[in-house]
């Protein structure tokens, strides 16, 4: 059987590594803030937006979310703690995603493709994912976030196939939208079962070639 693809092109969080949601709900909870808050105001543009384009480092970005929430607040002191306990999120993987990426590995490139800061690597290296990937597209590190093209297109050369022979995987229906408009095919992930209908199980055990 030959695959319809030679390399598998793979977002970070919301398929690999997830954040515990309770304990975010609960950081809201203690500081008096609507359900949602502290992810919103973490992650939005202008705050999130230049820390994941490199522009300014991780540490950097979390000085920022002090202010913000100071101001919020209206309070430095609770605002330094609940970016500290922001910060501290438990986070894990998805041992079923690993796996399967895993055992795709041995067939074809693997290559994250993720929005990230520049903390992107010790996280890496702290979750055991160092060395996972074939390589590794930090929006951080390249200057350029999902859904520009030319990031797709970054990952694209570094697994060494063509755009219409890569699979994309991705939480975001945008960020999906964004690969296929490249050639790419599509799947934006829900659970597990959209990644095993995408890569089923090859009957030979040999690597293809991007």
């Amino acid at each position: 059987m030959t695959s319809p693809f030679d390399a598998v092109l793979c977002d970070f969080d919301g398929v690999l590594r997830f954040h515990d949601p309770k304990v975010q709900s609960r950081i809201d909870q203690a500081y008096g803030l609507a359900p949602g808050t502290v992810l919103k105001t973490a992650l939005s543009p202008a705050l999130m937006g230049p820390a994941s384009l490199g522009q300014i480092t991780c540490e950097e970005w979390e000085a920022s979310l002090i202010i913000a929430f100071a101001e919020i607040l209206d309070s430095p002191e609770r605002a330094v703690r609940l970016v500290e306990e922001f910060a501290a999120v438990p986070a894990w993987i998805d041992e079923q995603v690993r796996d399967l990426l895993a055992q795709t590995r041995r067939r074809m490139p693997v290559v994250l493709v993720t929005n990230a800061t520049t903390r992107l690597e010790e996280d890496l290296d702290r979750l055991g994912m160092a060395g996972f990937a074939d390589a590794v597209v930090s929006s951080a590190r390249v200057g350029v976030v999902k859904p520009d093209r030319r990031i797709y297109e970054i990952a694209a050369e570094l697994a060494g196939a063509a755009p219409e022979r890569c699979l994309f995987v991705d939480d975001r229906a945008e960020n999906v939208a964004g690969a296929v408009a490249l050639g790419m095919t599509g799947v934006v992930y829900r659970d597990f079962a959209d990644l095993r209908t995408a890569l089923p199980p090859s009957p030979n055990g040999s690597r293809l070639s991007g």
